[in-house]
């Protein structure tokens, strides 16, 4: 097995993991460039060329897959930097775009604004042709209509445009054909239509989700052309992988057709890092995390399967795709706190990112952030901040809490430090909470794996408030999601919709539609280089009871024969659904009839995962790895406390809290209620005192 990287492009730094062929990992991290992000991923690409002592072109021949999470799309969207965008839908429907749902989210502010539009009105225009609702046409296609549109669209010179006419789900002919005339017309425009996009019910998420594809297109392939340009030209002959939003990885020819299924792919590869890191301890219950320089990723695993979604928003607009449920705040080490009208404290959502940073990086950011709060309590060392290649200036941290917070509270630097140290680990329980406490989780049934550069400062004070029993962090903590997506599989995601009361559905037609997106599903994976073997579908139902507004997402087994659904299925597809309406919402109507609203597939092309390698007994004493004592905060006072090398750790090592462990590139804090041990791989595992290990994994494991 050759070389494998992972990479992450995160909103301070981007991450690197790099297996080689047997077993070993190593972890690189490089400036994110905002303006170009290949700058950032090539700079860190020659600092593991240089670390082999060959050329760039030498070591990317070596390279076998590189799997990349990136943030471009997220970017464009959040900051409304995305393509000229128009949209083409059907006559008398122009305004639903923008009108979204017609609800605000926040149902008790009266002036809560919209999102700004991803499209103007004026670039919004209408064709007349009309399909019902049973896929039959009513108005043919307008071909005047149609000339028009694209008129007026050469004259605006967009660059992107999204087509949804209504009820092309059910028949997509007038929209292939105008996606002909513009690819005729406007050969040079990014083109997304919704009947490839999405093809399923609700016009708003549908539209929503292919004018989010048009608008983010032709930046990702800008940048993954660019990107694989100059891969190949400095000699990599390998595989380039893109991770997306659901969890899976596609090629980058899929990624630049659907373009929207990279918006939430840099926090998706954390769960299934957490899956893989906490394989060899049996755990299948768990809360990953990933806080990072801008934000706190949250997600929660049961049984081993990250929650999907197909309700996300991104900046207010909503992306109807399977997604991992993710729950992010702003909440990292470069979150700045500031105080509110009322004299709070505050810490984010706004953060310093990677230019200016934190006020201790001596970048030019005069704003306080945890990461300079953390400093001021000691839990990070100045001389010894990314593996001692950046130093941290604690003077200018000092200044800047003194001015923005201490004096304005009245208090002293390191009160305002451990006040900003409170608040954003209060912030994080909270995030916790709304994945695991709100959804009728209990979070003292989960492990806690943990990641990022500064979330292993903060786990302990995090999972001591929930009262979690175990903290799970990898000796990869800081580059978890680029982990995270080696671990990864292809996956696609099919959707039909086909509206019909269960009891009465025509198995014929819904083997036929089920039989046709497996044909296109194991066609494109195919593609992709993925042999049959390989290959794994799972089909599911979008289930509700008839009168209700929300459908559950049902799993079913097929059968190997030529029908993949038959009539004896229904009724255990029904009883089912039962379990996991009550499972989700507390009660279930059996005997109420349920109708099937969409047909979803999930296929998955299974890649070769890296091995973990097992690591030599180091023995229970710790001390080969002490570096000195250090001053560090804990509760209301300064202590003394052991500091270690965590180069030097390994398996078997135990460490009573407090004490700090330094690795090259994060810093992990025990606070005094906490031992930790080094495992079989060497990762930390934390836990409270007085509690013994083995019989928190059993509890664990019993669920």
């Amino acid at each position: 097995m050759g070389v494998k990287i992972g990479i992450d492009v995160g909103g301070t730094f981007t991450d690197f993991l790099l297996f080689d062929g047997e077993g070993n990992t190593a972890i690189f991290k490089s400036p994110t460039t905002p303006d170009d992000p290949t700058e950032g991923v090539f700079a860190g690409l020659a600092e593991m060329a240089a670390e082999k002592g060959v050329t760039i072109a030498e070591f990317l021949k070596q390279v076998e897959v590189i799997v990349h999470g990136t943030t471009i799309t997220t970017n464009a969207v959040l900051t409304g930097n995305g393509a000229k965008t128009g949209f083409i839908t059907t006559k008398g429907f122009r305004d639903i775009l923008n009108m979204r749902r017609g609800l605000k989210e926040d149902q008790y502010e009266t002036k809560y604004a919209p999102p700004a539009p991803l499209v103007l009105r004026r670039f919004i225009q209408t064709v007349e042709e009309r399909t019902d609702c049973e896929g039959r046409e009513l108005t043919p296609l307008n071909r005047q209509d149609v000339q028009k549109v694209v008129e007026f669209f050469k004259q605006e010179k967009v660059e992107a445009l999204g087509v949804s006419f209504l009820f092309s789900f059910f028949n997509p002919e007038h929209e292939n054909k105008i996606g002909e005339i513009l690819a005729t017309e406007l050969p040079n425009v990014y083109v997304s239509l919704s009947s490839e996009i999405i093809p399923q019910v609700r016009v708003y998420e549908r539209n929503s989700t292919v004018a989010l594809n048009a608008f983010v297109g032709p930046k990702l392939k800008s940048y993954l052309s660019s990107l694989k340009d100059r891969l190949e030209s400095n000699g990599f002959q390998g595989v380039l992988l893109i991770m997306q939003s659901n969890g899976g990885v596609m090629s980058p020819e899929v990624a630049i057709r659907f373009a929207v299924n990279t918006l939430l792919s840099g926090p998706a590869g954390g769960p299934a890092a957490g899956i893989s890191y906490a394989n060899p301890h049996e755990l299948k219950n768990l809360i990953t995390v990933d806080m990072g320089g801008t934000s706190f990723d949250a997600s929660l695993i049961m049984d081993q399967a990250p929650g999907i979604t197909v309700e996300a928003s991104i900046a207010r607009h909503r992306v109807a795709l399977p997604a991992i449920d993710i729950h992010t705040i702003g909440a990292g080490g470069g979150s700045i706190a500031w105080i509110d009208t009322g004299g709070i404290l505050q810490v984010g959502p706004q953060s310093a990112g990677a230019q200016p940073g934190p006020v201790c990086y001596g970048r030019g950011g005069t704003k306080p952030t945890v990461t300079d709060a953390d400093l001021i309590l000691g839990y990070l060392e100045p001389g010894y901040f990314f593996g001692g290649r950046m130093g941290l200036n604690y003077e200018a941290a000092s200044t800047a809490i003194a001015v923005e917070i201490a004096e304005p509270l009245q208090m002293d630097v390191v009160e305002a430090a451990n006040g900003i140290y409170q608040v954003v680990n209060a912030n994080m329980a909270a995030g916790l909470g709304v994945v695991s406490v709100s959804r009728g989780y209990d979070p003292r049934d989960f492990a806690l794996v943990v990641a990022g550069g500064a979330g292993p400062i903060h786990a302990g004070m995090i999972a001591r408030e929930l009262e979690i029993p175990l903290i799970i962090i990898p000796k990869v903590s800081s580059v978890f999601c680029a982990a995270g997506m080696l671990m990864s599989d292809l996956r696609h995601d099919y959707v039909r919709t086909y509206a019909k009361p269960l009891a009465h559905a025509d198995l014929k037609r819904l083997n036929e539609i089920l039989a046709e997106m497996e044909e296109e599903a194991v066609s494109t994976l195919k593609r992709e280089g993925i042999a049959e073997a390989q290959i794994v579908l799972k089909y599911s139902l979008d289930l509700r009871y008839e009168g209700q507004f929300n459908e559950v997402e049902v799993p079913f087994s097929i059968n190997s024969g030529r029908d993949k659904v038959e009539e004896m299925q229904l009724a255990e597809i029904t009883q089912a659904f039962d379990r996991r309406h009550d499972a989700l919402y507390g009660y279930a109507l059996p005997g109420v009839p349920s109708e099937i609203i969409n047909l979803r597939l999930s296929a998955l092309g299974i890649t070769d995962k890296p091995a973990f390698k097992k690591t030599k007994f180091l023995g229970t004493d710790p001390s080969p790895a002490f570096k000195k004592y250090r001053s560090a905060y804990f509760d209301t006072a300064f202590r003394e406390v052991p500091v270690y090398d965590g180069r030097l750790l390994g398996h078997g090592n135990m460490i009573t809290g407090p004490a700090i462990i330094e690795e090259t590139t994060t810093t992990i804090v025990v606070p005094p209620e906490y031992d930790l041990l080094c495992d079989t791989y060497d990762n930390y595992l934390m836990h409270p005192k007085g509690m013994a290990l083995s019989g928190i994994l059993e509890k664990l494991r019993r669920g």
